[in-house]
């Protein structure tokens, strides 16, 4: 559940609105244990995912740091080839 929270911090563009949303909503999800909460539910649990949201857009904003600002592209290139390497190519997949 929790795997799409990514980093967020120090990218360049700076992380938008609707990633900030996602990781949020991934977070209350595992969090309360629900990956669709009951009608009885639903209020808090999207309260909660706004809250965590507009937090977490605060936390960006306030967060330093002196290393120049990363790559979104560079980064999923180190990570599609840290998964080729854990998982093996689809080739050897079908193998």
């Amino acid at each position: 559940m929790c795997r799409n929270i990514r980093t967020l911090h120090n990218f360049a563009p700076a992380a938008t609105s609707e990633e900030i949303e996602a990781a949020a909503l991934q977070y209350v999800r595992k969090v309360s244990g629900m990956n669709k909460p009951s009608k009885a539910n639903q209020e808090a649990f999207d309260r909660a995912v706004h809250e965590v949201a507009h937090i977490t857009h605060h936390l960006l904003e306030d967060l330093v740091t002196t290393a120049p600002p990363k790559d979104r592209e560079v980064e999923a290139e180190k990570a599609r080839a840290r998964a080729a390497k854990r998982y093996g190519t689809q080739e050897q997949a079908a193998s």
